[in-house]
């Protein structure tokens, strides 16, 4: 049977591997009679590589997963572009892994105190900064971050470390870059607010201190991050353990 489109669902039926032209004609006509998308689901396995390859051939996007099927979804939108590099690269976009980004800082005073944030979510402290925006630098994304959640802003200049986050607590996993900044001033110090929803409050501790609050990993990145502010060497861990290399 080739490949056919149902014009109330959108939904696209086919048998055995497709061919990638049949799966764009039928897409094509269906656009034609006025549908504005087109979607098709294929289970993910090793015995549907070569369907879902012909899917990928076709200029169609994988959107997602079905939770509890273990079944992707794919669609082709009538404003989709034709058959040219970014076509292929944003497929291939739709497909590769993608893992999540957080970048973090360390800010000190004069007295050698690192500031941990007490979030609204989680029981551990935290060190300022949060999850990098899709197309946001994590420097930038961190700077924000500390302007956004404690009303102050930094010029984040060296690079401390980068974690490798194994999954964790429904997590994946996901990678951590840790930046450190000049010294806060005394006048920064004061003008330190938390926001009163994700940040509840801000403590300044000292490293010892600040190991008894955080969560087990994140005392060896706090702790490499600090040696790397010392020396300016950037360390590597993963999931806070630092690898010598």
């Amino acid at each position: 049977m080739a490949p056919h489109v149902d014009r109330g669902s959108g939904i696209l039926s086919f048998e055995g591997v497709p061919d990638p032209s049949a799966l764009l004609a039928a897409a094509r006509a269906a656009f034609e009679a006025g549908l504005a998308r087109v979607e098709a689901r294929v289970p993910l396995s090793e015995e549907t590589l070569a369907i879902r390859r012909a899917f990928y051939r076709a200029g169609f996007h994988r959107e997602g997963i079905r939770r509890g099927e273990d079944v992707g979804v794919f669609s082709l939108l009538v404003t989709d572009r034709g058959d040219d590099q970014f076509t292929f690269t944003s497929v291939m976009n739709s497909v590769t892994p993608r893992k999540r980004l957080i970048a973090h800082a360390v800010l000190t005073d004069a007295d050698g105190r690192v500031v941990l944030c007490q979030t609204s979510y989680k029981r551990d402290l935290e060190l300022p900064g949060g999850i990098v925006e899709p197309g946001e630098s994590p420097r930038v994304g961190c700077e924000r971050e500390i302007t956004e959640e404690m009303g102050i802003e930094v010029t984040l200049d060296r690079l401390l470390a980068l974690d490798w986050l194994p999954p964790h607590l429904g997590w994946e996993d996901a990678t951590e870059v840790v930046f450190g900044a000049p010294e806060l001033t005394a006048e920064q110090v004061a003008a330190i607010q938390p926001d009163g929803q994700e940040i509840l409050a801000l403590h300044w501790l000292t490293p010892d201190e600040a190991a008894e609050r955080l969560a087990p990993f994140a005392v060896g990145r706090l702790r490499s991050a600090l040696a790397a502010l010392a020396d300016g060497r950037t360390r590597y861990l993963e999931g806070g353990t630092e690898l010598a290399f």
